[in-house]
Formats: C-alpha cells, structure tokens, sequence
C-alpha cells in the first residue's frame, strides 16, 4: 500500500487562536497554496506561508456584529476557479432568531477591510420562519453555486427544519445583491454534503439505521430529487472510554459526518456504536455509484481495541477517497488520524498527525472535523483537527492543519528504452549491454531512455555475452571478440 505525506503538519498556538479553543472544537478550513485560513470554537486564523506562521483572526471582532454577536460554528472554504475565500459564521439568537453570514474576499492576505458580506436570516427564507434559529452548519462548492445547510429551532431548542440554500458563486464574487434559491425538509436533520461535487450537489441523511437519503440538486435545475438507499444495519449507542475514565464520545450522535463525490462515487461516513465484528464505535463508510444510486461498497474504519469516530472525507482531483478522524479508547486519548483508501489494496492507509497526551475532562468532545481537496493541483487534501496536549481542559486543546497526499506506487517496471531495433539485451552484475539489428553494441549508463553509450558499430556482430565483468561478442563469420573497454572500435580478437 501507498505511503501517506505529510507535507504541513501544523498545530496552532494561543498566539494563532487567541487562546479561545474548545473540546467541541469543530474546525473547519480552506486552501490555495501557501495561503491557509482555519476556522474553529471560537477563534480564526490565516497564515500566507504554507502554514509556516499563523495570524489570529477575531471572528467576534473582525466582522460588524450581527443579531446578538457572534456565537460558534463556523465554516471556510476556497473557490479556486474565482480565486473566491467563503467565511459563514453563526450569530447568537436574539428575540428567538439568528442569523448566519456569508463573508467573501478574493483578498489572500486575508486584510480585515477586504470582506463582503451578507446575513441571513430564517425568514428570508420563509415568513413562517420567524422566531426561529440556525445552527450546525455545513458548506460545499459546485461549478456555480456554494451550497449551506442548516438545521432550524426554535425558541424551545426543539428542531423544526433542515434547509439547503444554494448561492451563485458569480454573484458572491461580484458582491451587491445576492439572490439565492432554498428547499426546507421536516423529515430529515443534520443534511451532509459532498465536497468535490461539479455540476451536481449530493448530500445525505439517515431515514432509519439501515437506510439513507441521497439527494441530489444539479446545478441547472431548479428541483431537487432524492432516493432511499438500503445500507448495513448500525447502532446509534456510541461510547468510548478514554485512559481517564471519562467518555470521551459522551456527546457523539450518528449524524452523517463525512460526505464526498469523485470518480462516480458518492460517499459518506459518521460515527457508529460498536456491534459484533466492530467491537469499539467505528467510523461507518458507504459508497454509492453516481449513477446507480446504489450502493457499491461498504469500506467501514474500524480497531479491535480502540474507538473511530467524527470522520470527514474529500476525494482528489484523481476521486482518490481521504478521510479524517478521531481514534483513541482506554490505552490512548483520542488522536488526530489522516488518511487514504487504497482500492487495490481494499484497505485504509492511515497516519497519526498528533496523537495527543490528554483525554478530555469531561464527556465533551467533536462535532466535527474537515477533509478538503488542496489547492491549487488537486493531487492532495488538507484537513483539520485537534487534541489536547498537556491537560484536559479547553485551555489545553491545540488545532491542527494538515497538508498530505499519498506516495505513489513505485511501479512494477520501469522502462529504461524504446528503440525497436534492439534484439539482444544480457546482464554481468550492474552491468546491462543491447545489441541492435545493425550489429551496435550499448551499455546502460543508468539514465532510463537517454542512458545508453555505444561501445561498437559491427553489422558483422551476432550475438553478445557477459560474464565476469567482461563482454564478448560473435560475428557472423564466426570470430569472437572480447571488449577491452575503449569504445568504438574497443574489442580484441579471441578466436578466428
């Protein structure tokens, strides 16, 4: 299997977050080159130098205030076809409502006085909304739109909604008025979209414990369709014990966490309680064909001594599948992991970015991590995450940025020539010799396709041999020659 690179491999100081961490740390990032910017509870930062240096960004301060101040969740990312940075931050209710804000610039070093935005109320969607609030969002990019979900309560806390809200990425470049489409479900919550989408957003939530629903919204329509899916069966009860007793998946629900689309696979993954043959909460994975809507596999991430939870995944420019998590249980505190499927191995290839000394204090943990496809090549993914490094509290979390791809595979044979005219190759050690129809002799200097150092130019030549460091060959007279090493004419006669 492919070995895992990890090219930045970053865990932000105070300095870079403020100090305004937390165990329920739900980071969230995006990427063009050198350029970096990270979001997470509660705090922001941009580095320009490939993650070499950090700048904390104040995302309660950075911003006008909006509705009762800035709150929690937010989520970024970076349209490379417009050069375009998303910011969505949530606002605290007040009177019952919130807003969410959608902050742009096209600025890479990221300058306080560079971001448009626009706010977004639940009533802008619908009037019958009123009184009611955003939280837990998600967002993703097609060819033309930035997709959001939120779910929707209201003053009680009880759900009421899940929204999709489409945004022309046009229209946020050009700034001004921003029109934008929605669709609202009251039967399904916590809707996860595919990052990679193109001309097409697929996103996901769970009908039952065996079943999915896949949706879909293509950029050139204005409805939406969607299909139930039949998948394994899984268990909703998730805990994991960490080396100090407390459970660390206290709050862990099986909300889909992870979703991706590349090389006409649609996949998502989220958190599930252990059942036989998964002894410990394991990171559920299913795989569905684009154009079947079926599923295709189910390539679960699973231990037989510790706990997998809060995946998130990103598929290449390739539709290579990478996936991000948490992995830890009663021997080891909870660790950040990257890492790649290898469908010809039909196995995970992972890499622990920081396995963390703490676990946390209290049943507080996730909500969730954030896998991209980097920027500008597409060959890898950033991600990002956190642990705790020194203690158990909020104080002691450290957010990571991760910049990986995958080796590749050394192939099997590599071509050294291409000539047609070669009819002979034979081998003394290190030592590689052709000889060609014409009768030319060549030894290999070592460089594939250019490397080769004519020796002798003898249409009379028939055959070459080697053997103890010396070379020989035979004319079609009958002569044999050994090569006494001047090149061209370098051969002594040995019978005639």
């Amino acid at each position: 299997m492919s070995a895992i690179t990890l090219a930045v491999n970053a865990g932000l100081q105070d300095a870079a977050t403020g100090g305004r961490t937390s165990t329920v740390g739900e980071p969230s990032l995006g990427s063009s080159g050198d350029q970096l910017f990270v979001t997470g509870n509660w705090y922001a930062s941009r580095s320009t130098d490939g993650g070499a240096s950090w700048t904390h960004v104040d995302p309660f301060t950075a911003l006008p205030a909006a509705a009762g101040g800035f709150c929690c969740d937010q989520v970024t990312l970076h349209d490379d076809a417009r050069g375009l940075w998303i910011w969505i931050l949530q606002y605290i209710a007040q009177d019952g409502a919130n807003v969410f804000r959608i902050a742009v610039t096209s600025d890479g070093d990221f300058a306080s006085g560079s971001w448009g935005w626009w706010d977004i109320a639940p009533t802008h969607l619908d009037a019958a909304f009123a009184g009611q609030w955003f939280d837990y969002p998600d967002a993703a990019l097609t060819d033309q739109h930035l997709v959001v979900t939120f779910n929707m309560f209201d003053a009680s806390d009880a759900w009421k909604r899940a929204s999709v809200m489409r945004f022309p990425l046009d229209a946020l470049a050009a700034g001004g008025n921003l029109s934008f489409s929605h669709w609202s479900t009251t039967s399904n919550g916590s809707l996860r979209l595919t990052q990679g989408a193109t001309h097409t957003m697929y996103w996901a939530s769970h009908n039952r414990l065996d079943q999915l629903r896949l949706f879909a919204w293509p950029d050139a329509a204005t409805g939406l369709s969607w299909w139930d899916v039949p998948v394994g069966a899984w268990s909703g009860d998730i805990s994991s014990t960490g080396p100090n007793g407390v459970d660390w998946l206290g709050r862990a629900d099986s909300r889909i966490t992870g979703g991706a689309v590349g090389n006409g696979t649609i996949t998502f993954l989220w958190t599930a309680g252990s059942k036989p043959g998964r002894p410990h909460a394991y990171c559920r994975c299913v795989r569905i064909g684009e154009a079947s809507k079926q599923v295709v596999d189910e390539p679960d991430i699973w231990h037989d001594s510790r706990a997998w939870a809060y995946p998130a995944a990103a598929a290449n420019a390739d539709g290579v599948l990478a996936f991000t998590a948490f992995h830890g249980g009663a021997d080891r505190p909870p660790g950040h992991v990257v890492g790649v499927r290898d469908d010809a191995a039909g196995a995970w290839t992972s890499v622990v970015t920081s396995p963390g000394t703490h676990a946390p204090g209290e049943p507080k943990w996730g909500d969730y991590l954030t896998c991209r496809r980097d920027a500008p090549d597409g060959s890898g993914w950033v991600a990002a995450g956190f642990t705790l490094e020194g203690g158990g509290t909020r104080n002691e979390v450290v957010p990571r940025v991760v910049r990986f791809r995958r080796e590749a595979s050394q192939p099997r044979w590599q071509q050294l020539d291409d000539n047609p005219a070669t009819v002979q190759i034979v081998a003394d050690g290190g030592a590689l010799y052709q000889r060609h129809s014409s009768g030319r002799v060549y030894s290999s200097t070592g460089t594939p396709g250019t490397g080769w150092q004519e020796l002798d130019d003898n249409p009379a030549t028939v055959d070459i041999a080697a053997s103890g460091g010396r070379l020989y060959q035979r004319h079609d007279s009958g002569r044999i020659f050994v090569y006494t090493g001047s090149p061209v004419p370098g051969a002594q006669e040995q019978d005639g």
